[in-house]
């Protein structure tokens, strides 16, 4: 004070002392850090968890019965209880003995029991899980929507997509085992800084390839959909949204992770993927529901004439059993004639895929 040094006592600093009696100090920024860092990643995967379990809640109330055995659904649901055990034990992780003010400080582990160790490494082993659930969700949707292409596109397309989303799980195994190894050493490798980039990087890839793929089918089915005269919103509009927001927002978030100091930034992308493939299953499978041929005023007035008519005119019952179900967006006008145009029918096949698929 005396010498004109101003004092800061936001900065003041205290000591501790290690086990073998040796001092060191400790400030009181690096402890604000240390807990500012400890709440913001629990709220981050606290986050995550909530709209996993309600999710999960919602897919298992609200799918039909019969669509329960579907592969989408086993997947979709698989996905997202492998996400909320993988959040739980993030947060076991970041509240348990490893994230204690003295043992961060002091770098002494020795109090720290076996199943602190095992809460670590079991949650990258779930996020490893998660991941491997997604890539198969996103490939099994892919092979699906590029049903009406040629045999040979359709080859091509899907030995990408698998070599992507190998790319994507051998990363991601990398850096699962060199986890494991550096929490069991209580060591800090070095490379595991640029691993994990990499595993991130090849993630958001994988993710951006599907959902562009995804995309961009729908996209020319809808085209050719407006060209026949089907305008209505359906399904296919709906899955075509939802895949434009899981293209976007995950990648946000992987940016998000290199350009704010939030933590763990990244986490959200496969926990966005998990919640909204299957959402938009549920949003499109409400809109098949309400679009029932009986709700059709037309459909209801078409059906009274044609049994009331005398003699059954034999044209009209055709054009009638020939047209396609209201469920695919199809317009009651545009299946008027006795006889569907093959482009017609080919993409519609797109819709009646998807559905059996329960997408």
């Amino acid at each position: 004070m005396t010498s004109g040094i101003i004092f800061d006592p936001f900065s003041q600093s205290f000591t501790l002392l290690q086990g073998d009696g040796t001092p060191f100090n400790v400030t009181i920024p690096e402890v604000d850090d240390f807990i500012l860092y400890s709440l913001q990643i629990c709220i981050n995967y606290a986050a995550q968890l909530g709209a996993s379990i309600v999710l999960l809640i919602m897919l298992a109330l609200l799918t039909k019965p019969e669509k329960r055995t579907s592969p989408i659904f086993i997947l979709n649901s698989t996905s997202l209880a492998f996400n909320i055990i993988r959040n739980v034990l993030q947060c076991l992780y970041f509240t348990g003995p490893f994230n204690e003010t003295y043992t961060y400080f002091a770098g002494d582990f020795s109090r720290v029991p076996t199943s602190a160790y095992a809460i670590s490494i079991t949650a990258t082993l779930f996020t490893f899980l998660l991941l491997i659930s997604i890539e198969i969700s996103l490939c099994l949707q892919v092979q699906v929507v590029c049903i009406t292409l040629r045999e040979v596109y359709r080859q091509i397309i899907f030995a990408v997509s698998t070599a992507v989303a190998l790319v994507a799980i051998g990363f991601r195994l990398a850096l699962l085992v060199l986890n494991s190894e550096s929490t069991l050493s209580l060591t800090y490798l070095q490379p595991l800084d640029w691993l994990t980039s990499a595993t991130n990087i090849t993630t958001t890839i994988s993710i951006c390839w599907f959902c562009m793929v995804f995309v961009t089918k729908l996209g020319l089915v809808l085209q050719q959909r407006r060209k026949l005269g089907i305008r209505r919103f359906g399904p296919m509009q709906i899955l075509f949204i939802v895949g434009c927001q899981t293209l976007i927002i995950p990648v946000i978030f992987s940016i998000l992770e290199y350009t704010t100091q939030i933590p763990s930034m990244d986490s959200n992308v496969l926990t966005l993927v998990a919640i909204f493939t299957p959402l938009s299953a549920m949003w499109a499978a409400s809109s098949t529901g309400s679009n029932k041929p009986a709700s059709s005023p037309r459909v209801r007035h078409r059906k009274f004439f044609s049994s009331s008519s005398s003699a059954g005119n034999y044209s009209d019952k055709k054009a009638f059993s020939c047209s396609p179900s209201p469920s695919y967006g199809a317009s009651t006008q545009a299946s008027a004639s006795p006889l569907s145009s093959p482009a017609h029918d080919r993409f519609l096949q797109v819709g009646i895929d998807l559905e059996k698929q329960g997408l």
